[in-house]
């Protein structure tokens, strides 16, 4: 891996800024929402943030490709913005302040630098090179907690909506396993993994730019993310849009042995 590219830090934080400033006006304002495709919520909030994101990529690094939700595929060799202007778009638009603006460098499939930004109320993780830096008026302690055993850990999923039957049914053996579950918060929930605040995460339906940003994040905090059947998470590999994300590592067979059946 080579080092990361200069100034990429600088850009994510200015990037992350330019979105923020462009969503807060909009929350609680009452604003609409279209249906795409997948029956996923959009707004002209989530279009206008990643167009800021993308105006300062490109000024900053034009040769980098973007890949985001809203606006499309622009690949361009190895290195590649991953975005994600608004996830927790339901969140969004139900005056909720736990959606989030995720931001991931990705070198040759493999995300290298990671950034959570909660623009609302001034929270934000930011990782690469294996060192995390967190920002909360809030207070937060950064680093995944161990848990002896799963029926000693905190699970948390987006919603049910996303899995199809068997992955719910898995869903269901990981939770009969686990200390309690909750449901919502998107990637901001990736973010209290990284605070030892939640254990496990079990997400299915999810694209690139769901989870890139939280990889060097939990990567850096202690943790370790994969698919259900254990195999890492990169950009040019097959996947099944399934995530589980564990602040403890040494919980990961036993949370795939339950995902799986086994």
């Amino acid at each position: 891996m080579t080092p990361l590219p200069p100034g990429a830090i600088e850009a994510a934080k200015a990037a992350a800024d330019a979105a923020g400033a462009v969503i807060r006006p909009y929350f609680r304002s009452g604003i609409t929402a279209d249906d795409k495709s997948d029956d996923s919520p959009v707004t002209m909030a989530d279009r206008a943030a990643e167009q800021a994101i993308r105006a300062v990529m490109a000024e900053r690094f034009p040769t980098f490709g973007v890949i985001g939700e809203e606006l499309g595929d622009q690949r361009l060799g190895r290195f590649n913005w991953v975005i994600d202007p608004i996830d927790g778009t339901r969140e969004f638009i139900t005056g909720r302040p736990t959606f989030v603006t995720l931001i991931a460098l990705v070198e040759d499939g493999v995300p290298v630098l990671g950034l959570i930004d909660q623009p609302v109320i001034g929270e934000r993780w930011m990782a690469a090179g294996g060192t995390l830096d967190f920002t909360s008026r809030f207070g937060g302690r950064i680093g995944c907690r161990k848990r002896g055993a799963l029926g000693d850990a905190e699970l948390s999923c987006t919603g049910p909506e996303w899995f199809d039957a068997d992955q719910r049914a898995a869903f269901h053996r990981l939770e009969a396993a686990c200390r309690r579950a909750s449901w919502g918060d998107d990637a901001y929930a990736a973010g209290l993994v990284a605070l030892g605040e939640i254990d496990v995460i079990a997400e299915a339906g999810h694209k690139p730019w769901d989870w890139a940003a939280s990889v060097p994040i939990i990567e850096a905090a202690g943790g370790m993310m994969c698919d259900w059947s254990g195999n890492n998470l990169r950009l040019d590999a097959a996947h099944d849009g399934t995530v589980l994300i564990l602040g403890d590592p040494s919980l990961r067979d036993a949370a795939l042995a339950a995902l799986q059946g086994g």
